[in-house]
């Protein structure tokens, strides 16, 4: 049984060893030369507006959970359609409870408002 995840564990090794190659050649090649310009923060090119601490609109996160709720069904929909045959309706059934699900979620932010950005 072990024989099976050596593939992987060598894969994982090399590919740290890798990222961890890369990083210490970079390190070691890279000049530094610190200003007061480059320690700054960087926003988009321009100087940073209030603190980092603010408040953000709940709005906001209800976007975001949206947006991984939409991003998880697709994620769910690719290996379901490869193999919707060998389901059957079986399959059928249950993608179409897991989409009203999802669209029952979907209507919910929408009566709260969440889809208006303002």
């Amino acid at each position: 049984m072990r024989q099976a995840y050596i593939g992987i564990a060598i894969l994982l090794v090399v590919g740290l060893l890798n990222a961890g190659l890369f990083l210490a050649l970079s390190h070691l090649a890279s000049v530094r030369r610190p200003t007061k310009v480059k320690a700054s923060a960087y926003e988009s090119g321009i100087d940073p507006l209030g603190d980092t601490r603010d408040r953000f609109s709940v709005k906001f996160y209800m976007v975001a959970i949206l947006f991984i709720v939409f991003d998880i069904e697709t994620i769910f929909f690719f290996p379901w359609a490869s193999i919707f045959r060998e389901l059957g309706l079986p399959g059928l059934i249950a993608m179409s409870v897991f989409v009203l699900v999802l669209g029952v979620g979907l209507a919910y932010e929408w009566k709260k408002g969440a889809l208006e950005w303002e």
